[in-house]
């Protein structure tokens, strides 16, 4: 119970900022201009929750994996993403092969980061360490070219305080250590129409 209360206090201390929410055309505008990252939910999947009895990391045989739709789903991101002209600098990845195909098949790129995998069966303090471990690299990143983050929803509602669907995207500034949402997008629909 002590260990669940501390994990609900660091998430609160650590919540960005909500700005007043950007639409779809000037949060395109922000990526192209830099200083932005993406943090979105892996596409869909087959039916279920977290993973199957026996599932093993580095096996996607073992582990929920995406659905055709959710393939789909991630090629139309990676579409929209050319067609609004915003190339990521980077994409990081949670190491779970839901998260790596729905990076690879939108991006063809993937960095795995240990600081994305899922917490769905953490405790507070591995919860915490992964928090940690991701807003140490955010903070150390350098760049201003677009950061794309492919993770989990329990990873996105624990650092931004967002639920996304999946293949959803937050989008978000750092200023002054804090995170600061500026709005979110969902899976491009006329591009989803188009990759079927």
């Amino acid at each position: 119970m002590k260990a669940r209360f501390i994990l609900l206090l660091l998430a609160f201390i650590s919540m960005p900022l909500r700005a007043a929410e950007l639409g779809e055309d000037a949060l395109w505008q922000a990526l192209r201009g830099g200083g932005v990252t993406v943090m979105m939910r892996h596409a869909a999947t087959n039916p279920g929750i977290g993973d199957p009895p026996g599932f093993k990391l580095g096996d996607c045989a073992t582990q929920r994996n995406l659905s055709d739709a959710g393939r789909a789903d991630a090629r139309a991101i990676g579409a929209a993403f050319g067609r609004h002209k915003v190339t990521p600098g980077a994409v990081w990845s949670s190491r779970w092969c839901r998260c790596l195909d729905t990076a690879r098949l939108a991006f063809n790129s993937a960095q795995p980061v240990p600081g994305l995998d899922s917490m769905f069966n953490d405790d507070a303090n591995a919860s915490a360490a992964k928090l940690r471990d991701l807003r140490a690299r955010l903070a150390a990143r350098q760049e201003t070219t677009p950061l794309v983050l492919v993770t989990h929803d329990v990873n996105i509602r624990a650092l931004t305080g967002y639920s996304l669907a999946p293949g959803e995207m937050v989008l978000f500034t750092q200023r002054g250590g804090k995170l600061e949402v500026i709005g979110r997008l969902s899976v491009p629909r006329d591009e989803k129409a188009r990759a079927r």
